[in-house]
């Protein structure tokens, strides 16, 4: 797991519908006069600079934020979206690209708290010197812990608030990681059964990612949602992200309707030589 940085993959296509959901899902629950905090079990470095080595190393967010940067009348979800995407890029070049955190630093209000897992231990640095960036004002909002957050997460749920968001998107390069998501999402609904889940997933060709979704649909909750955009065809090696899903428990009733809108577009500007393929499921 500490191979792995985020910055090699900021800005791609999963980035872009894990974003926007989130975007649409903390907007939601603002629209509410009662504080809620946002927990995120790997919030990564917070914020990416797209001019840099590691995100150039494979380029990924040309094919997937670079390619709906100059859109003029994209839907509502995602012109959200872009907008968080553009208040860090004020002169209209694309440099940078927030991460989850970046995104609800900007989007909570101030009774609103942050609770921020990450565990490699560079990574967390990088995290903590960002949100310092920030101010102190804002950084007195949030704590950071340099921990495991899939252990982390149960000790602080439910949130004092009876409120909250939780975004579960480990980078699964373990097999381990989808056992663990399960287990995660099972204990966090035992302490906060009405708690909002946002659970990423990545679509490649492995059994333990396609029964994954699977899983979770048969959870005893009131609602969910599954939303999935492929961009591309599976490499015959089965290694490669051709595309993900979000998996969302008691979901804003507001979510479904503005993904049948956006997951076509999507799907349409960010397919790879054809247009790609979404779907979108719901319970409840």
């Amino acid at each position: 797991m500490f191979s792995y940085r985020h910055a090699f993959h900021a800005g791609n296509h999963a980035d872009v519908l894990k974003h926007s959901i989130l975007v649409q899902v903390l907007q939601y629950l603002r629209q509410k006069d009662k504080p809620f905090w946002y927990l995120d079990t790997h919030a990564g470095a917070g914020l990416y600079d797209l001019r840099g080595a590691w995100a150039n190393k494979t380029g990924e967010y040309t094919s997937g934020i670079e390619r709906l940067w100059q859109a003029t009348k994209p839907p509502p979800l995602l012109g959200a979206y872009l907008e968080e995407v553009r208040r860090l890029n004020p002169d209209g070049k694309l440099a940078y690209y927030p991460g989850s955190p970046w995104i609800a630093f900007d989007l909570l209000g101030e009774r609103d708290r942050l609770r921020l897992f990450e565990w490699h231990t560079s990574e967390v640095q990088v995290l903590i010197d960002n949100v310092r960036r920030r101010g102190r004002e804002q950084e007195r909002r949030a704590m950071i812990y340099a921990t495991d957050g899939f252990q982390g997460l149960k000790a602080l749920l439910p949130p004092p608030t009876r409120r909250g968001l939780v975004l579960i998107d480990p980078s699964y390069e373990d097999k381990k990681d989808y056992r663990q998501v399960m287990q995660t999402v099972k204990e966090g609904l035992e302490r906060f059964a009405t708690g909002t889940y946002l659970i990423w997933y990545p679509l490649i060709q492995r059994r333990e990612a396609q029964q994954l979704p699977e899983k979770l649909a048969r959870l005893p909750v009131k609602s969910w949602l599954n939303a999935t955009l492929t961009v591309g065809t599976p490499e015959l090696t089965g290694i490669g992200l051709h595309g993900s899903g979000v998996f969302v428990i008691n979901p804003p009733y507001t979510l479904r309707g503005e993904l049948a809108t956006a997951l076509p577009w999507l799907a349409r500007e960010l397919g790879v030589g054809a247009p790609g393929k979404y779907t979108l499921d719901s319970a409840g």
